[in-house]
């Protein structure tokens, strides 16, 4: 089933109304379209796991070819896709406003802009330009329609700066600038879970789960969690089974093998979903 960019938006935001969705992060077309086949609603693109498919570092993958890469991916299923745009490509506010204004032409349905300044030591924008940078995204999307999902994220716990009170400070604060949705990877206790919810209530909330949890979507959901996303954690899960079955390889082995997925399976699967 074939659907507009229009509709895919609308639909996007209408999963962020009530209940809690599972949001999967492939990496390529194919991992879409697979994903696209088991039912789920909607993707999100994944920054490592792209940069790892064409041989980088995760945030070291120019604007031009995460552009080309969201396009591909909005045409590869029916999905509504939201795109993990990194930092927004720019220092400023009138940079991330361009580059997100380039990302919402490419058809996504939603995008994030992180507050990490990329620099080693794992710096965050200062709370203004941070919000100067989020306001710059949320004109950007206004000017083309509007209908583009804005997700603030605040890279505390991801950049080494564990600090919730700082965490919930942003959060809202990229609430008030204009950020539909809210994010703070690397959040993982259920005080930190619900102390987020509750501060940027009733906006919804992007939780990050990239490991084993003690937590299903079931008790996300009762946490007040609207969806739930993966990263680069499906990415990490397929290079596993390639590196254990090349690493067997070198040893003159072929067990690697054991668990592969079956060609035929994967023949019908593309075959079949080549128009989806």
């Amino acid at each position: 089933m074939s659907r507009t960019i229009t509709q895919k938006r609308a639909a996007f935001r209408a999963l962020h109304t009530t209940g809690c969705f599972m949001l999967p992060n492939p990496w390529d077309v194919g991992s879409a379209g697979y994903l696209a086949s088991l039912g789920f609603q909607a993707l999100a693109t994944t920054s490592s796991g792209y940069a790892w498919s064409r041989g980088h570092a995760d945030n070291h993958v120019t604007r031009e070819a995460v552009l080309a890469h969201l396009r591909e991916m909005v045409a590869a299923t029916a999905l509504p896709v939201n795109a993990d745009f990194e930092n927004g490509f720019g220092a400023d506010a009138a940079a991330v406003g361009e580059s997100v204004g380039l990302a919402v032409e490419t058809g996504v349905a939603g995008l994030s802009i992180e507050d990490s300044t990329g620099a080693a030591d794992g710096s965050l924008f200062p709370l203004d330009v941070a919000v100067a940078r989020i306001a710059a995204a949320r004109r950007a999307i206004d000017v083309r329609g509007g209908d583009t999902l804005l997700v603030g994220r605040a890279e505390n716990f991801f950049t080494g700066k564990p600090d919730i009170d700082d965490v919930l400070v942003r959060l809202r604060t990229y609430a008030d600038a204009g950020a539909d949705c809210l994010y703070a990877p690397g959040i993982k206790t259920r005080e930190h879970i619900e102390a987020v919810v509750r501060a940027v209530a009733p906006k919804p909330v992007n939780v990050l789960v990239s490991a084993p949890s003690e937590f299903t979507l079931q008790d996300l959901a009762a946490m007040g969690v609207r969806r739930v996303s993966v990263g680069g954690a499906l990415a990490r899960a397929a290079w596993a089974g390639a590196m254990r079955a090349a690493q067997a390889l070198v040893q003159g082995r072929f067990d690697g093998f054991a668990d592969a997925a079956s060609g035929a399976q994967l023949n019908a699967l593309f075959g079949e979903g080549r128009d989806r």
